[in-house]
């Protein structure tokens, strides 16, 4: 890719997710119809480059569904997800996944959490330790080692969370919600802790599924919008699927600082705004 424009020059390696015909129906109502997605490593000179993509779209619309099926939590009625340049089909544990409410055992501390995640995750004793004490590093929550959940600031709460997670899942992990109730100050730390997760690794790979477009927009490289299909009558069609694909990339809006005020964001985001009043 030219960079030219101010666009960062990359190049795409392996696919490292692909979701292939994936249909569900529940109580009668079909909610996702032959959704088709794919995920590439994305290598960009002189940067650790993870790959960031929003899942964007209305309440209702079937996002926590989706988000089921990609975690492996739920099995849709066709299709397949595949993970891995190995493409193997996604099965529970294979994803990290970090609900709305960053729910932690309230009756361990900081690091007994991140010890139970990793010796489920089949690690030994030894190796668990090395490895939560190695995230808990990264994540800049030494001092909280000794202490409760109940203890944690929102977050803090949210970053334990996030390392748990990733005890289990080396590279995938999917965040549901991570922006809901957030004031303007956590906000920014949210975007600018799941950017530094990605560009912790390079095949390290972050489905956040939001409705809030404005911080989907500026932590992603790559936006999915899901949606219904409109009839001739202009009637929405049953089961929702991927309307649009924006590569943030091409467009010039990733890896950016400061980037929610400049002409191009403002425009993406109402054309968005506009689209989900169609969905």
């Amino acid at each position: 890719m030219s960079a030219a424009g101010g666009i960062i020059p990359y190049e795409l390696g392996a696919t490292v997710l692909k979701v292939q015909g994936v249909s569900l129906t529940l109580g009668g109502n079909l909610i996702l119809r032959d959704v088709n997605l794919e995920i590439r490593d994305i290598r960009s000179p002189g940067r650790t480059a993870g790959q960031v993509v929003a899942l964007l779209g209305p309440s209702g619309m079937g996002k926590t569904q989706l988000f089921r099926i990609l975690a492996g939590l739920s099995e849709p009625d066709t299709g397949t997800v595949l993970l891995g340049e190995k493409a193997e089909a996604v099965e529970p544990g294979m994803v990290g996944v970090v609900a709305q409410d960053y729910p932690l055992f309230a009756h361990r501390r900081v690091l007994g959490n991140l010890l139970v995640a990793g010796k489920r995750a089949g690690l030994s004793g030894a190796e668990a330790r090395k490895k939560a004490e190695g995230l808990l590093a990264r994540f800049r929550l030494e001092d909280t080692t000794d202490k409760f959940p109940a203890q944690l600031s929102g977050g803090q709460r949210q970053r334990v969370a996030i390392a748990q997670q990733f005890m289990c899942s080396e590279h995938f992990l999917l965040l549901d919600e991570p922006f809901s109730g957030l004031d303007v100050l956590q906000l920014t730390k949210a975007v600018e802790l799941i950017l530094e997760m990605a560009g912790a690794h390079e095949m390290n790979t972050i489905i956040v599924v939001t409705h809030d477009i404005t911080s989907g927009l500026e932590v992603a490289d790559t936006v999915w919008l899901l949606g219904r299909d409109r009839d001739a009558n202009g009637q929405p069609v049953p089961g929702a699927r991927i309307q649009a694909t924006y590569n943030l990339l091409d467009l010039g809006l990733a890896w950016r600082r400061n980037i929610t005020t400049t002409p191009e964001f403002v425009a993406l985001q109402q054309q968005i705004i506009d689209r989900f009043a169609t969905l």
